[in-house]
């Protein structure tokens, strides 16, 4: 007599999806930024950093979208999205503070900004998937915007510093030589460049100040929501 034997139950697998490996390429790209600065020199390095960042950026768009549209929304996208995302800030922002001159006009929307980035993580280390308080609000999409948009200004900015400090050295012959090769020996070039990049780095420190500003608010939110199932039970 035959032995039917019942194969093993199949266990659930990760789906590869679009938007799950436009996510996976985005959580890679995060540690690739400060990778720039280790293999070029700037301000090719500030470029790439930034071509590779709002590339990622646009990705954050792009893979909620289409899973949603795809109808192919999955537990590995949900739990790598919010992951990539605080990679991508976090290791940017220790890459541009570090590159800066720690100018503390940075310095201090940073720590906000990765303050709040722990706090919360630890709060839903704790709570787990706790009374829905992992639904996005329309406030949080606007803080990862307005980070992502502030955090690409300022790589902008650093890729023109190298410009500006150009324009401190007038005197230096080579310099000068170098521009004069180009067409470019009235240094009008270098002072247009100089001047943008002054009104970008501002521009960019005003946009890190509103993305903290936002990061606070919505820390401040989870937390409110968070404080019901943060009580002792007295009984």
């Amino acid at each position: 007599m035959k032995t039917h034997i019942t194969p093993p139950a199949q266990e659930p697998v990760m789906r590869w999806t679009v938007p799950n490996i436009l996510t996976v390429l985005r959580l890679l790209a995060a540690p690739g930024v400060a990778v720039m600065f280790l293999y070029f020199h700037r301000p090719w390095a500030d470029w790439f950093a930034l071509i590779l960042f709002a590339l990622a950026a646009i990705t954050d768009f792009f893979d909620g979208y289409l899973a949603r549209a795809w109808k192919q929304e999955s537990r590995l996208g949900a739990m790598l999205d919010p992951i990539a995302d605080k990679a991508m800030v976090v290791i940017a922002l220790l890459v541009i503070t570090g590159y800066s001159g720690m100018d503390p006009w940075l310095i201090l929307p940073a720590t906000a900004i990765l303050f709040r980035e722990v706090f919360v993580s630890g709060l839903r280390e704790f709570l787990g998937d706790t009374a829905g308080l992992r639904k996005v609000t329309v406030l949080a999409k606007w803080k990862t915007t307005a980070q992502m948009t502030a955090i690409a200004v300022l790589f902008l900015a650093m890729g023109l510093e190298y410009v500006r400090e150009a324009s401190l050295l007038r005197s230096h012959a080579a310099l000068i030589a170098t521009l004069s090769d180009i067409g470019t020996e009235d240094m009008n070039v270098v002072d247009l460049a100089r001047q943008g990049g002054n009104f970008v780095w501002t521009l960019g420190l005003g946009l890190i100040w509103i993305a903290a500003i936002l990061t606070l608010l919505t820390g401040w939110d989870y937390f409110r929501k968070a404080l019901p199932f943060l009580k002792d039970d007295t009984r």
